[in-house]
């Protein structure tokens, strides 16, 4: 085997290594709540037209028909409101609602919100999120 014949093994390699370890880093991402920005760009998006509770949290979660892990949000999303009665769950279609996948900047689905009673947005999942964490996000602002 020449030097450049090995080069070319370790380079392949290396390159697949990298990779491997970005997608570890992106699948241990996803899912993950993350809590809203305390800034106005939050604040000022008009909520009015999505359909949230006026009396306790609301879950928005944003899908589209030809979204496999949709499903999956939905299978949680429900089995949270099912333990939470006070919590609402709003399911938007991106097909169908563009204008509000933009005003929330929805880039990739799916995408889950949690607002509180006030229609402040609190919460973002890219992503399955896990039941356990979107309980721990509702609990708060139950009370």
């Amino acid at each position: 085997m020449n030097t450049s014949m090995a080069l070319a093994i370790v380079v392949v390699i290396g390159v697949l290594g990298i990779g491997y370890i970005v997608g570890r880093l992106v699948t241990l991402r996803a899912g993950l709540l993350r809590a809203a920005a305390e800034d106005a760009a939050v604040e000022d998006v008009d909520t009015s037209d999505l359909g949230l509770s006026g009396t306790g949290p609301t879950i928005v979660h944003f899908t589209a028909v030809w979204c496999g892990p949709c499903a999956a949000v939905r299978r949680v999303v429900t089995q949270v409101c099912a333990e939470l009665p006070a919590v609402a769950h709003v399911e938007i279609d991106m097909d169908a609602n563009p204008a509000a996948a933009r005003r929330l900047s929805v880039l990739s689905l799916p995408t889950t919100f949690i607002f509180d009673a006030q229609g402040r947005q609190r919460y973002r999942a890219t992503g399955v999120p896990k039941a356990a964490d979107l309980r721990s996000a509702l609990e708060p602002l139950l009370a």
